[in-house]
């Protein structure tokens, strides 16, 4: 807690009271100057909006495409159903790092660089999502949809008047997972993007740091801002992100 209490309380100190040593731990006042030249210095409102779209698409698209594949894999009975899902649960397995070129050379081929569609595309599906999606659908009951059934019920109504409603724990964490991962990703937006107007924040506020002198005050100004909409998002989605991992975790 100590290095994020004092990234906030850094930020409304004076250059002179962020560059004593030892650092003070309480700014002897607020100074909301820090704010305003960290917006001056960096267009960190259209970094705010380029993370927020790339983590709420990424966010809907998995919620629909896990959501679907997990459907398919708790409910419906095909063939070599079992390898297919183990092969897809292998890829947990590969790193994200060993997809990189692949996908880098992928986005450029198609135009995608500096773009949304080169910061989203990659990421709509997850196997981690399917996984925890389909253990949650598997402890629904089993009586309602043979009741669904035997009233003629199909497996697309089945799938959003049963499955979907009755799967919003479940679906509320993989949104939070997800949309926090995003939120903090740094490696695939340094990767494919090139111009300043489509930086997301976590590329975006190293634009506060100069090779000359390092203002800490104004890094950690916009450090804060940074971190505001996650912790949020966080310090309310918590407790259904635990719960949500936690029940997915007791099928087999």
């Amino acid at each position: 807690m100590y290095p994020l209490l004092f990234t906030f309380l850094a930020s409304f100190m004076t250059a002179e009271e962020a560059g004593r040593y030892p650092p003070p731990l309480f700014p002897e006042g607020l100074y909301l100057g820090n704010f305003r030249t960290a917006l001056e210095l960096a267009p960190i409102p259209r970094f705010l909006w380029n993370s927020f779209v790339m983590a709420g698409a990424v966010t809907l698209g998995q919620l629909v495409t896990c959501s679907m594949a997990a459907y398919a894999f708790a409910f419906v009975r095909f063939r070599g159903k079992a390898a297919l899902f183990a092969a897809f649960l292998s890829t947990m397995m590969i790193p994200w790092e060993v997809t990189i070129i692949p996908n880098y050379l992928t986005i450029k081929t198609l135009g995608w660089m500096d773009s949304y569609p080169g910061l989203i595309v990659p990421f709509l599906a997850s196997a981690f999502g399917v996984f925890l999606l389909r253990q949650f659908f598997l402890q629904l009951p089993k009586e309602l949809f043979e009741a669904a059934r035997i009233d003629g019920c199909g497996h697309a109504r089945a799938f959003f008047r049963l499955v979907l409603p009755l799967g919003r724990p479940a679906l509320a964490t993989l949104a939070v997972y997800t949309f926090l991962n995003q939120w903090n990703s740094y490696l695939w937006p340094l990767l494919v993007t090139n111009r300043e107007e489509m930086r997301t924040v976590q590329i975006g506020v190293t634009m506060l740091q100069w090779e000359e002198m390092m203002s800490w005050n104004l890094v950690l100004a916009g450090v804060s801002m940074v971190l505001l909409p996650s912790l949020l998002l966080l310090a309310f989605g918590l407790k259904q992100l635990v719960r949500g991992i936690t029940a997915g975790a007791v099928k087999g």
